[in-house]
């Protein structure tokens, strides 16, 4: 059976949130990550021609998942860049190197702005299936 990926939790009234899901932690933070970009963007519609290297640091893995997210918000600002594709090479609890695929920021394939990441309600936890995150995004 294949495992959900993410959903998105339905009644929250000025953020967007939605909670990811993955067998490793590599799954877990590429699926937030794609989470984060289909409320960005029309992810589907977004060629994944240019890389980008992203290098992490945090204290915890919780915040390593918050500082990633918050890390891809900012280049969407600095780079003018929509992503699709979410490639983490180096993953542990402090610390991520990813590479992420897309093309430069377009109006018609942008959706919403998301501000910010948030820790309402934000949950990082270990499950029988693998790792499961809830984040609320400020747009």
């Amino acid at each position: 059976m294949k495992m959900e990926r993410y959903k998105f939790i339905e009644g929250v009234t000025s953020d967007v949130m939605f909670e990811a899901y993955g067998r490793t932690l590599k799954d877990v933070f590429a699926n937030a990550a794609e989470a984060l970009f289909s409320v960005m963007c029309r992810i589907e519609a977004v060629e994944p021609s240019e890389e980008k290297r992203i290098e992490v640091d945090a204290d915890s893995v919780d915040d390593l998942m918050v500082n990633w997210l918050q890390s891809l918000i900012a280049a969407v600002d600095i780079d003018g860049m929509f992503f699709s594709k979410f490639r983490i090479t180096e993953i542990g609890d402090t610390h991520l190197v990813a590479f992420v695929s897309g093309e430069p920021v377009s109006m018609e394939k942008g959706k919403t702005v998301v501000k910010a990441v948030t820790y309402h309600q934000y949950n990082f936890e270990k499950t029988t299936e693998g790792y499961k995150v809830r984040v609320s995004l400020d747009i």
